[in-house]
C-alpha cells in the first residue's frame, strides 16, 4: 500500500484540543483527529465523509450527529476520529446527488445506489489498519453499529462495539430504518 503521511499539527476546535495528520492513499487523503495522550486501548470512530450530513447539518442522515458525538467523545476519553474521504459510501459526491434525486421520488437510499449501478455500500476500511499500526494501536474499541466495519478491520483487536445511536428525525427516520432493515446496522 502506497501511502503518504502528512506532518502532525495542532488542531483546536470547539470539541476541545487535538493533532491532526493526514495519509493520502491514491487520490483519497484520510485525516485523523485524535488527543495528545491516546487511551492504550482508545475509542475509535473510523467516520465516513458526508458533506452533507458533517460541514451541510443535513437531516437526511445521521452522519454530522455522529461526527459530532465522536469529536466530543474521543476528546473525553483520549481517543480517535478516523476519517475516511468516501463520500456517499464511497460513491462520490455527484452520484450521491443523483442518489438523493432518486431518493426524493421514493427510493431508499440502497434502492437509488442499485440504479445507479452500486452497490449498497462501496467503502473500503484497509486504511484503517494501516493507520492505527501507525500509531502503535493494535486493540480499539469501536464506535460503530455497521457490522461491515466491525469485519473489514484485519489485525486489529475489537474489544468492544461502542454503540452510537442518534435521535431520529421526520427526515431521517426511513434512512435509518434501512440501515438496520436492509443493511444490517445495529441500531
Amino acid at each position: 500500500m502506497n501511502i503518504t503521511i502528512s506532518e502532525v499539527a495542532n488542531l483546536p476546535s470547539k470539541f476541545g484540543n487535538f493533532k491532526v495528520k493526514a495519509f493520502k492513499q491514491g487520490n483519497k487523503e484520510h485525516l485523523v483527529i485524535y488527543t495528545q495522550n491516546i487511551e492504550q486501548i482508545p475509542i475509535v470512530r473510523v467516520h465516513s465523509e458526508c458533506l452533507t450530513g458533517d460541514a451541510l447539518g443535513s437531516l437526511k442522515c445521521d452522519c454530522g450527529d455522529q461526527l459530532e458525538y465522536a469529536l466530543n467523545l474521543a476528546n473525553k476519553t483520549d481517543g480517535m476520529v478516523i476519517y475516511l474521504r468516501q463520500e456517499g459510501r464511497n460513491i462520490g459526491l455527484l452520484n450521491k446527488m443523483n442518489a438523493y434525486a432518486l431518493q426524493d421520488k421514493g427510493l431508499n437510499t440502497v434502492e437509488a445506489n442499485h440504479q445507479l449501478g452500486f452497490a449498497a455500500d462501496e467503502r473500503t476500511y484497509e486504511i484503517v489498519t494501516f493507520i492505527l499500526h501507525h500509531f502503535g494501536i493494535h486493540k480499539i474499541r469501536l464506535l460503530t453499529n455497521n457490522p461491515d466495519k466491525i469485519n473489514s478491520i484485519s489485525d486489529i483487536e475489537i474489544v468492544e462495539r461502542v454503540p452510537i445511536i442518534m435521535k431520529s428525525n421526520q427526515y431521517n427516520e426511513g434512512y435509518l430504518n434501512t440501515k438496520k432493515n436492509e443493511m444490517g446496522h445495529l441500531i
